[in-house]
C-alpha cells in the first residue's frame, strides 16, 4: 500500500511547499532558474489573476512522511473550450522526484480532479496556457531556459509517457549568435524596407495606452488561427502587459501598419533569466543591487512573441520584424537571440529561422491523454 499523501492545496502554507518546492528540487541544477516567490503567490491568488474568473484551478501535492516529493496543477479552461468546442483540461506546474509512482498519483489525481469538471482529454503542461509558460523541455538541458520559458529535469519526459501520455505538438527554441546583421536577413529587410504598402514603428510611450489596445486587436486576429490558441480577456491580456511593463524596451517592440490599419506587432525582450538566476527568488536590497548591475550586462533576447494578422500575410511583414529587432538590438549591444516557441508544423517561421543561420538549441513537447 503507497505511503504517499495527496494533498489538495487550500491553505497559504500548502501554497508555500508548492511553490518552493521546485527550489528544494533544484538546488544542485545550475541551469534553473528560480521565479520571483512574491510574484509566483499572486499568479495563484485570485483576487489578483483574471484567469480565475473565467476557469478553475486545483494545486496538487504529494507527500512522503510530511516531506513535498512532487507537485501538479489541474485546471479547466473554459475560454479554450469554448473557442475549439471541445472538453479539455490541462496539467502545469509538473515538478517530481525520479520516481514513476509519484508521477503517476500526481497525474492520476489531476486527471479525476478534471473528469468531475466533466473533460474528456488532459493536456500539458501549461502554465496555465499558451498564454504563458507551457512545453515540457525533452531536449537542450546544457543551459539556462530564456526569459519566460520552462526548464525541468530529462528524466520528466519518461515518466509522463509511462503514465499514458503522447505528444501532442512539440515547440522549437531557435537560437542565433552574432555580431553583426545575417546576410540574408540584411538583404531582405532592406528590400522590404521600401515597400510602401506598410509601416513599422516602435512602441509609443506617450500614447502607450492606444498602443496596447491596438496590440491587443491584432493579437485576436493574428493568433487565432494557430494551434492551441486561447483567447485572452481584455483583463487579462491588461494583467499581462502590465507584468511585463517593467521590463519591456518600447524600441524592441514593433507595431505594422498597412495602409493605416493594424497588420502585426513583435515583441522583444531582453533576457532577464540571466539576472532571476542572481536573485534566487527573492527581492530585496541586496537583489535589487543585483539587478542593477547586471541589468546592462544582458547580451541576450527573447523574441517571445511574433505574428500578423492573416489578410496582411505574405507581405514581408514577419521578415521585417526580425529585420527591425535585430538591427535595434546590435545597437543595444545583444548579441545572442532566441525564438521561441515556434510550432513545429509553423513552416515558414522555421524556414525564416533557419535561413537566418539560427539553430533549434531547446525543443519543449504538449503531451495528451483521453481520461
Amino acid at each position: 500500500m503507497s505511503q504517499y499523501e495527496i494533498v489538495k492545496v487550500t491553505t497559504k502554507k500548502e501554497l508555500e511547499k508548492f511553490i518552493k518546492f521546485p527550489f528544494d528540487l533544484y538546488k544542485s541544477d545550475p541551469y534553473w532558474v528560480a521565479p520571483l516567490i512574491a510574484d509566483q503567490k499572486k499568479f495563484f491568488d485570485p483576487r489578483y489573476n483574471p484567469y480565475f474568473e473565467h476557469s478553475e484551478v486545483q494545486l496538487l501535492l504529494v507527500l512522503l512522511s510530511g516531506k513535498v516529493c512532487g507537485c501538479i496543477s489541474a485546471h479547466t479552461n473554459n475560454n479554450h473550450n469554448s473557442f475549439h468546442q471541445d472538453k479539455k483540461g490541462f496539467f502545469g506546474f509538473f515538478e517530481c522526484i525520479n520516481n514513476s509512482e509519484v508521477a503517476k498519483i500526481l497525474l492520476t489525481e489531476a486527471e479525476k480532479w478534471l473528469r468531475e469538471k466533466d473533460c474528456n482529454v488532459m493536456s500539458g503542461p501549461y502554465n496555465f496556457s499558451t498564454n504563458s509558460e507551457c512545453g515540457l523541455l525533452i531536449d537542450g538541458f546544457d543551459s539556462p531556459p530564456f526569459v519566460m520559458m520552462t526548464h525541468n529535469y530529462p528524466y520528466y519526459a519518461a515518466l509522463i509517457e509511462k503514465a499514458g501520455y503522447n505528444k501532442t505538438m512539440d515547440l522549437y527554441a531557435w537560437l542565433l549568435t552574432t555580431h553583426e546583421m545575417p546576410a540574408f536577413l540584411e538583404s531582405v529587410g532592406k528590400r522590404f524596407e521600401k515597400n510602401k504598402q506598410f509601416t513599422i514603428r516602435c512602441l509609443n510611450k506617450k500614447h502607450l495606452a492606444e498602443d496596447i489596445r491596438t496590440v491587443f486587436s491584432i493579437y485576436q486576429k493574428a493568433w487565432a488561427p494557430n494551434w492551441g490558441f486561447v483567447p485572452m480577456s481584455e483583463k487579462e491580456f491588461d494583467h499581462l502587459v502590465d507584468s511585463l511593463l517593467p521590463i519591456i524596451d518600447p524600441e524592441l517592440v514593433f507595431i505594422a501598419e498597412c495602409d493605416g490599419q493594424p497588420a502585426g506587432f513583435s515583441v522583444a525582450l531582453p533576457n532577464y533569466n540571466i539576472i532571476l538566476q542572481k536573485i534566487k527568488g527573492k527581492m530585496n536590497p541586496l537583489s535589487i543591487a543585483k539587478f542593477l548591475y547586471y541589468k546592462n550586462k544582458m547580451k541576450s533576447l527573447r523574441v517571445i512573441t511574433l505574428g500578423v494578422i492573416p489578410e496582411f500575410l505574405g507581405k514581408g511583414i514577419d521578415t521585417l520584424f526580425y529585420y527591425e529587432t535585430w538591427k535595434t538590438g546590435l545597437k543595444k549591444g545583444f548579441t545572442t537571440g532566441e525564438f521561441s516557441w515556434v510550432l513545429e508544423t509553423n513552416t515558414m517561421m522555421n524556414k525564416i529561422a533557419r535561413h537566418l543561420g539560427a539553430t533549434v538549441h531547446k525543443t519543449y513537447r504538449i503531451y495528451e491523454k483521453d481520461i
